[in-house]
């Protein structure tokens, strides 16, 4: 499957050197330049793992506060981007317990019955059904938009928790106990713990020495919602076909979004399409197999970039989400990978904390790292690998993927395997 992390309100009394005037909702008010901040841990990115990070934190005693770029409105109120979250039970049940899933809209909920993986012409590849994963349904499906809605409004309600907005990093300093954050309007943040979740491509990440393997697939993948008139029966499909990938990821009703991954040359004449004739080359470039499609939602185009990084933990700092692990999309599983990161993370700081022992201990962070990186390598090599494969035209590369799918399809276990990988129950 192919799927896809201003201050609140101005205050003039407020100043950051007080020791953190928090609001009722948990959020600071404001800050001003030259000003001073001390707080336990400093989280630099307000996305979707960020703000979880910072939810599982909550009421442990800890002050927290997360530093965004954006502007006060991009984290309060996020803008749709065409990402639809594929979300395993794994997921799911952390979700539940930080209290996300129960603010989601059932509408906006989708479920993922099926997967089906389809190569160039032939009409037939491997499917995985939910009985194979031994479940009602493989995961499902969430806009990344009500995600990082929900997470900003349970961090708006713990009292702990505060959230700025326009506040980009200059510089960061480590020192034996804690780290000194520069930010551009002048302040500086005092911090037992730093954390890097300000994407895949992390500005702090590089503040703090780590390296990262980068791998630039050279291609564009553009996202759109589509009603269509053969119904989806909520499975998703991954097809790999010549000169291109298409994805459909199934939506409640005769609606899905649909993802096209081509060069970026081809990617501009695309983009230029108006909505009619998107939707005509949309149902073109599925062979009609979804019947007519008509556009309904808006495009966004983003870059094909892998990252991992070369270390997940520095002196008194640590990566996460696209920061650590930036997943190229044919998995499904990079925001997964990154939520449950950082649920491990938040439970040993919890830990630790309740137990008096440092919350940025090395000994804490490298057992965490290994964990992370354990769970994470495996996957994104074996995703680079099956990128590489089912995007080569040349004829060897089509005669194996088109074997090993007939292969997977008769084999059971296999099925069972994968249907386990994607679901993550338990």
């Amino acid at each position: 499957m192919l799927i896809f992390s201003d201050l609140a309100k101005m205050d003039p009394s407020f100043r950051w050197g007080d020791g953190g005037n928090y609001n009722g909702a948990g959020i600071l008010r404001t800050s001003t330049r030259e000003s001073h901040m001390q707080i336990d841990i400093a989280i630099v990115g307000a996305g979707p793992v960020g703000l979880c990070f910072a939810r599982a934190l909550a009421g442990s005693g800890l002050k927290v506060a997360l530093f965004e770029r954006q502007p006060h409105a991009a984290i309060t109120q996020p803008a749709f981007d065409g990402r639809e979250i594929a979300l395993t039970h794994a997921s799911r049940d952390i979700l539940e317990r930080l209290g996300l899933w129960a603010r989601f809209d059932p509408a906006d909920i989708s479920e993922l019955r099926d997967a089906r993986i389809l190569d160039g012409e032939r009409s037939h590849g491997l499917t995985i059904t939910a009985h194979d994963g031994r479940s009602a349904q493989l995961g499902w499906l969430v806009p990344n938009q009500c995600i990082r809605q929900a997470a900003f409004d349970e961090v708006g309600d713990a009292a702990d928790i505060a959230v700025h907005g326009g506040a980009a990093v200059r510089d960061v300093v480590q020192h034996t106990d804690g780290v000194t954050l520069a930010l551009e309007d002048g302040g500086r943040v005092e911090a037992r713990l730093l954390i890097a979740a300000d994407s895949r491509f992390s500005a702090v990440r590089r503040m703090l020495g780590i390296g990262a393997r980068t791998r630039d697939f050279g291609m564009r993948m553009l996202v759109c919602r589509v009603a269509h008139t053969v119904p989806h029966h909520h499975a998703a499909w991954e097809w790999f076909d010549q000169g291109q990938t298409l994805a459909l990821l199934p939506l409640n009703g005769d609606r899905a979004s649909v993802v096209l991954t081509l060069p970026p040359q081809q990617m501009a004449e695309v983009e230029a399409l108006d909505d009619i004739a998107f939707a005509a080359d949309m149902q073109r470039r599925f062979r009609d197999r979804l019947g007519a499609m008509t556009t309904i939602g808006t495009r966004h185009v983003y870059p094909l970039v892998g990252v991992y990084a070369d270390r997940f933990v520095a002196r008194r700092a640590a990566l996460l989400g696209d920061a650590a692990v930036g997943m190229h999309p044919v998995t499904a599983h990079g925001f997964n990978l990154g939520l449950q990161g950082a649920d491990r993370l938040a439970r040993a700081i919890r830990d630790a904390h309740a137990a008096g022992r440092d919350i940025a201990g090395a000994g804490l962070l490298e057992r965490w790292a290994r964990a992370h990186r354990a769970a994470s390598w495996p996957m994104y090599a074996a995703t680079g690998l099956v990128a590489s494969l089912y995007t080569d035209d040349r004829r060897p590369a089509r005669l194996l993927r088109g074997a090993t799918l007939r292969i997977a399809q008769r084999i059971a276990p296999f099925r069972r395997m994968i249907a386990g990988h994607l679901t993550q129950a338990r």
